[in-house]
């Protein structure tokens, strides 16, 4: 992810004139309408304005913006994390996202679109945390607990790359959401979340002052959009996603949900 583009104004004519003429190249699904599915809790990824209760953020507008270049609409649905991979897999949506990582273990349930994002693990503790600073000190005071959503990247490298390796370790406290683990990190009843830069971004400027990123990265991972098998969509959202990266969408969008918006405006 380029964390910087030229000038706020370039992005912005990219993302709202370039796509008209970058679409006459691309396939035309001639009004289709895609379901898509999301879970609302990953910020700045996809969740709920907290102003309207709408559904926003990176993925939806990134979405949206696909759909509109391939002449197509877009069914909006919500799921559970835990079931989503699944429901794709069986076809009850056409396309799901979540800040999903592509894995070779997740390829044999569903097909990945073309990376939309690259992002890597960072520790995200309270801003005025003294304790934490590496995965050592973390595993060295077993007093600190540890948030995370079951089955996600996350989850699996607080257990393997910070912890012993035993996933009912009751250092790891679960969470349905990862706005969740967030909030019991804010109030304190965790000491550390482990996310991606990208989201940690957006968790650290939707609660200023609240939270920071410590060390280094302990791992890096790409997010691709999931699809139900031999699906005849992911031709046309691979051909969209890289127009949209060459003509700055892409780094329009995150110029506009990782640094520039502010939730509490």
């Amino acid at each position: 992810m380029n964390k910087l583009i030229s000038a706020l104004a370039a992005g912005v004519l990219a993302f709202g004139l370039a796509a008209p003429a970058v679409a006459e190249d691309l396939p035309d699904l001639g009004g289709r309408t895609i379901i898509a599915v999301t879970e609302n809790a990953y910020t700045p990824l996809n969740f709920a304005d907290p102003a309207t209760g709408e559904g926003i953020g990176w993925e939806y507008d990134a979405f949206n913006e696909i759909a509109k270049r391939l002449n197509a609409n877009v069914d909006w649905q919500l799921a559970s994390w835990d079931v989503m991979i699944q429901a794709v897999h069986d076809g009850q949506y056409d396309v799901g996202m979540d800040g999903i990582t592509i894995t070779d273990e997740r390829k044999e349930q569903v097909d990945f679109s073309d990376p939309y994002m690259t992002s890597q693990q960072f520790m995200l503790v309270r801003a005025d945390d003294d304790k934490i600073s590496s995965p050592q000190s973390f595993t060295d005071n077993p007093d600190l607990l540890i948030g995370a959503q079951a089955g996600t990247t996350n989850f699996y490298v607080a257990v393997y790359d910070v912890l012993d390796g035993d996933e009912s370790n009751p250092r790891i406290k679960l969470f349905d959401t990862f706005g969740a683990s967030v909030q019991a990190l804010i109030s304190g009843d965790v000491d550390m979340v482990l996310m991606d830069q990208t989201s940690a971004n957006g968790y650290i400027g939707a609660n200023p002052g609240a939270l920071k990123v410590v060390g280094e990265p302990l791992g890096t991972e790409q997010f691709g959009f999931i699809l139900t098998p031999g699906s005849d969509l992911t031709a046309p959202i691979n051909a969209a996603l890289a127009a949209m990266s060459a003509d700055g969408t892409l780094d329009a969008l995150n110029q506009k949900w990782f640094y520039d918006y502010n939730a509490a405006q």
